[in-house]
């Protein structure tokens, strides 16, 4: 399943446009490879996301074309959220 279309599914990202556009800066890594929207995601690859402030890392633990709501939070499991603390004035 390509990389912006998984994180549509499992709801990390809303829209895949947006999905798009953080992989295609380079934003997103799967499993320490930086990864494009294209990239194929497997189960048990690890990926790394880089929101502004904060970086989640996960692991891919499913994968389905489509998912209600309450089973998106099935499809990958959180290992790790940092955030960094911005002191500018």
């Amino acid at each position: 399943m390509r990389l912006d279309k998984f994180l549509k599914v499992s709801r990390i990202i809303k829209r895949r446009t947006v999905a798009k556009e953080i992989a295609d800066q380079g934003r997103i890594s799967i499993n320490d490879k930086i990864a494009k929207s294209s990239t194929d995601v497997s189960v048990g690859d690890q990926i790394v996301i880089k929101f502004g402030n904060k970086t989640t890392t996960l692991k891919v633990t499913m994968l389905k074309d489509t998912t209600k709501k309450d089973e998106a939070y099935d499809l990958y499991e959180i290992l790790n959220e940092e955030y960094k603390e911005d002191y500018r004035f």
